[in-house]
């Protein structure tokens, strides 16, 4: 059995899991959330705005928890670059709803609580499906936008 071009399929040893393992930190985590929409401005110049918060312990992220305040087209800016730059398939951003924006409409229309929560959700979604995937994590436009207080479009893309 001392061949080397056999596999050696015995067990590992392992140890029984105790209560401190069970409910203790977990080895690797990474929560993302997206909450407390604001909507600024006045007329043409009126959007929301999304704080998009990170914990981790993944040594990939230089912090290990960072809010940062985005507004959907900082997403598409995301959204873009990874599309771009990146080998990962990027998953689709929640819709433009530009019938939502035709003037003289009987609602509030992008800016109902509604289509806010609604668009919350689909923004929280799709980063947590991105900054999951360990070929997004080291894109430095995703540090960018999870870490940065803004955004610097001019940046030089590549790895982290």
């Amino acid at each position: 059995m001392s061949d080397p071009t056999v596999a050696d399929t015995r067990r590992l040893n392992s140890k029984p899991q105790d209560l401190t393992d069970a409910y203790g930190p977990p080895s690797n985590f990474l929560e993302m959330d997206v909450y407390d929409p604001q909507t600024v401005g006045v007329g043409r110049n009126r959007f929301t705005t999304y704080e998009v918060r990170m914990r981790t312990n993944l040594p990939i992220f230089k912090l290990k928890d960072s809010i940062v305040r985005r507004r959907y087209s900082d997403f598409e800016w995301l959204k873009n670059e990874l599309e771009r730059d990146s080998k990962i398939v990027v998953p689709p951003l929640p819709g433009k709803a530009l019938k939502r924006q035709l003037p003289f409409r009987g609602d509030e229309g992008i800016f109902e609580d509604a289509f806010i929560e609604e668009r919350r959700v689909g923004l929280e979604q799709f980063i947590n499906r991105i900054a999951g995937h360990p070929l997004a994590q080291n894109e430095r436009c995703l540090h960018m936008f999870l870490q940065d207080e803004s955004i610097d479009r001019n940046y030089v893309p590549g790895k982290v």
